[in-house]
């Protein structure tokens, strides 16, 4: 649907990639299993009025010692060859009971430095709301374990804020 949505609405089109390889991704974008890798791209690469100018953003997560070797950095280049695109690396904001850590600074730099020295926009996101657990995905988790009552009282919190 990925054309379709270019032909019919014409948005700018942002994908969470997060790994070179079907077997990770798998697990990681397990939407992948219906859309393996080769089939996303190739759906990439048709999108309708994709140039230089208008690029694909491609959103992937910096996970130490899962996806982040300099050898997964030249397999994502390789496999976006062709594509005009903008690579955002985003720092793992782990949460409590997580099994994934955040790549270390230099491991996301030294990525960084591969992609973008292939051509390709490589911004890494900061980080914000690690520190209260409030980082996408993180406070929903923390809140999960919470009684009706106690969430009840965050809300509330919330609202006088």
């Amino acid at each position: 649907m990925i054309g379709r949505a270019g032909d019919e609405i014409g948005v700018m089109l942002a994908i969470s990639l997060h790994a070179v390889r079907d077997e990770l991704r798998d697990k990681l974008v397990p939407l992948n299993r219906k859309y393996p890798i080769a089939a996303l791209l190739d759906a990439c690469r048709n999108y309708p009025g994709v140039s230089n100018a208008r690029r694909i953003t491609f959103e992937y997560v910096m996970l130490k010692g899962v996806n982040d070797s300099a050898e997964d950095a030249r397999a994502l280049v390789r496999l976006l060859k062709g594509i005009p695109a903008k690579i955002n690396l985003i720092p793992f904001n782990p949460w409590p009971g997580t099994q994934y850590e955040c790549s270390d600074w230099e491991q996301i730099e030294k990525f960084s430095e591969i992609v973008f020295n292939a051509g390709y926009a490589s911004p890494v996101r900061t980080p914000r709301g690690r520190d209260i657990l409030a980082a996408c995905g993180q406070l929903k988790s923390a809140t999960e374990k919470l009684t009706a009552r106690e969430r009840m009282a965050l809300r509330a919190m919330a609202m006088t804020d």
